[in-house]
């Protein structure tokens, strides 16, 4: 048996004389084989540990009854007091009805577990906020899927948190449920596949314009695919700069534009209607007429790797762009895109390089809400992050294969959380007025400590590391299925 572990991987493949798809299809492979016998192994991430402690048996008539009486009724008269007198201000519920789970599509709400699990795991770990996953079943009495019914939901469950995240709702009804809940609830609702993807989306762009000596506000864009994510990052990407006219976006049905009666007789697909409006004024009519000279190409569609082919990324400009994000095979592999002649080429993987990856945004994001006790995450909070996280890659320094920070880089964290804070200040969407140095301070601190519990449960035997033999076997797995 080989003496295999997640740092070697790559160094195994290479012995193993396989081509450059092989390579990629065992990575992947091996990567679902490992998910499944890890989660079996720890029955899942995710467990409730007290932050106070037991000193006696005593002490539970101070953290319950009849101790806690007082804690609840000076909450019941001034409810804001629920940010003191409990973790309501670093909690967020991850909310779902797991309709669209990453490439799997509509899982049923057990389903998507394992993802909302995983990023509770994320926040606690890269963040410091602590979370909880909160798998809905959104369908009405007719069996289709209602966006009111997680409308109210959250709305129902919102006193107890202080932010929700949003998790893989399908479209269209992630529009209206995100931009209902913005509105109406008194604590930030945020909707990681929709402004997560498009906040590290624009800053990988930020960086990968500047390294191609480019301008945003100048560069021609193609979107291929017009889901949450996609449609969202180039409503984005057009607010931080770019020309919409410069843009061509195409969904499963081909470009949009003004002439797309089906988007705009069907209300629900506002958002998509937008762009058909702002986008594509020559009507052009193919992806690849859209591609020829295009400068940036930013797929989040179907899995590939033959969606992109390399006669594709040749049409494109020098120095060309080319995020190919579906996970968790992209819609053209770096290789062949790069062959084809590209500059820059980002993925949602992080065994390539440029991962465009949500985990670098969130956590930060929500962390600097939370601590100005924000009302909001807005368009412009959203920006603010895409911008900080740009600007610390760039000062640590960029090249073509290194666009963006990563989540191994844990002072991107606190940076962006200021910045996001300042950014809700500004807006007047604070609650509470901070420095940007205490934010800064507050994040680091919060963000050292939940690492360090994570690190001393698995020092302690509480978190048992996972069998070398698992790792191995799944390894084998994936090396024969090719």
């Amino acid at each position: 048996m080989i003496n295999l572990d997640l740092a070697n991987i790559e160094e195994e493949i290479e012995k193993r004389g396989l081509n450059e798809s092989q390579k990629a299809r065992v990575k992947t492979d091996f990567m679902k084989n490992l998910s499944e016998k890890a989660h079996k192994f720890y029955g899942g991430k995710m467990q409730t540990v007290p932050k106070a402690g037991v000193f006696g048996f005593n002490w539970f008539n101070v953290w319950y009854t009849p101790g806690v009486s007082k804690v609840s009724t000076i909450i019941r008269d001034d409810n804001d007091a629920a940010y003191d007198l409990s973790n309501k201000g670093n909690y967020v519920a991850v909310v779902s009805d797991s309709t669209r789970v990453l490439g799997d599509g509509d899982c049923t709400p057990p389903g998507g577990l394992g993802v909302m699990e995983g990023k509770a795991f994320l926040m606690k770990y890269l963040g410091g906020v602590d979370a909880t996953a909160l798998c809905i079943d959104s369908r009405n009495s007719k069996g289709e899927h209602d966006p009111d019914k997680i409308i109210e939901f959250v709305k129902m469950v919102q006193p107890g948190f202080g932010a929700i995240n949003l998790e893989d709702i399908s479209q269209p009804n992630c529009y209206k449920v995100l931009d209902t809940l913005r509105e109406e609830c008194d604590i930030p609702v945020w909707h990681d596949d929709a402004q997560g993807t498009a906040c590290v989306t624009l800053a990988g762009l930020i960086n990968a314009v500047k390294l191609a000596d480019k301008k945003l506000e100048e560069v021609k864009i193609v979107f291929l695919g017009a889901g949450a994510s996609n449609s969202t990052i180039a409503r984005i990407v057009i607010q931080a700069g770019a020309n919409p006219a410069n843009i061509v976006v195409f969904d499963s049905k081909g470009p949009l534009n003004r002439d797309r009666k089906d988007i705009e007789e069907d209300k629900r697909f506002y958002r998509k209607w937008e762009l058909c409006q702002k986008t594509n004024p020559g009507k052009i009519e193919t992806f690849s007429e859209a591609m020829t000279g295009a400068d940036v190409l930013i797929a989040l569609s179907k899995q590939g790797p033959d969606t992109v082919s390399p006669v594709d990324i040749k049409k494109m400009a020098s120095k060309s762009i080319v995020f190919a994000c579906a996970n968790p095979v992209p819609e053209i592999y770096p290789y062949a895109a790069k062959a084809a002649g590209a500059f820059i080429v980002a993925t949602g993987r992080g065994d390539f390089p440029n991962q465009v990856n949500n985990s670098v945004g969130f956590p930060g994001i929500l962390k600097g809400a939370l601590l100005v006790r924000a009302k909001k995450i807005s368009d412009g909070m959203t920006i603010a992050a895409a911008k900080s996280l740009a600007k610390y890659a760039e000062e640590r320094g960029i090249t073509p294969d290194n666009i963006i920070a990563t989540m191994e880089e844990p002072g991107v964290f606190p940076c962006e959380a200021a910045d996001v804070a300042m950014q809700a200040i500004e807006e007047g969407l604070a609650r509470v007025i901070m420095t940007r140095d205490e934010v800064f301070k507050k994040a680091e601190e919060e963000i050292s400590y939940s690492r360090n519990l994570i690190e001393s449960m698995e020092k302690g035997g509480y978190i048992k590391k996972v069998p070398i033999e698992m790792i191995n076997t799944a390894f084998e797995e994936a090396i024969q299925s090719i």
